[in-house]
């Protein structure tokens, strides 16, 4: 259980935060810049799922996966080395493996991909387009962490890679019901 008592606390104030082992870093530091990226996501999921409206299945899995990104920051902001003296919190194979049985699940209905499709249509799928390329750029900042020498969960990365794909599919199955895909249009307006 997490007690914050006190919301300010003036320790971040010169520009450094503490990873989870209380490691004070840098707030540029590219482990701090994954989890940052992980919790805007988070937030842009929590504007999209007001927009779910009759989507309870997709609202039910945005909850879930808004849960599974403070697991997931919690798996960036612990480091592997030296060990932590507790049991971290990590995102497991099996959370990859459920977004992958749900992108199934979605994509079950929809009509092939015979086009690139623009972000839009209904509100929700917009937002949902959006937090896929949030996702996008918070799995890019956690490869460029592990390349600046973080060691990070394979796992942690695999399921940016494997969320991303459910966003993408989960705004074209927030468009099935009405709106429809929004087709990219090559060279249209030259």
């Amino acid at each position: 259980m997490v007690v914050l008592n006190r919301i300010y606390t003036k320790t971040g104030d010169g520009g450094e935060t503490r990873l989870a082992s209380g490691a004070p870093v840098s707030k540029t530091d590219p482990r701090v810049e994954a989890y940052g990226s992980v919790d805007e996501l988070n937030a842009v999921l929590g504007v999209a799922r007001l927009h779910a409206g009759q989507h309870d299945r997709i609202d039910a899995m945005l909850g879930r996966i808004q849960n599974e990104l403070f697991d997931l920051g919690a798996d960036l902001a612990t480091p592997h080395e030296p060990p932590p003296r507790w049991e971290a919190l990590r995102i497991l194979d099996g959370q990859v493996e459920r977004l992958e049985q749900e992108i199934d699940w979605m994509n079950g209905s929809l009509t092939a991909l015979d086009s690139f499709i623009l972000p839009g249509g209904s509100a929700l799928s917009a937002h949902l387009h959006l937090a896929r390329t949030v996702c996008r750029r918070a799995e890019r900042d956690a490869v460029r962490a592990r390349e600046a020498g973080c060691v990070l969960s394979p796992v942690a990365i695999r399921y940016l890679n494997r969320l991303s794909d459910h966003l993408f599919v989960a705004a074209r199955r927030a468009n099935a019901d009405g709106a429809g895909d929004v087709k990219w249009a090559p060279g249209a307006t030259r």
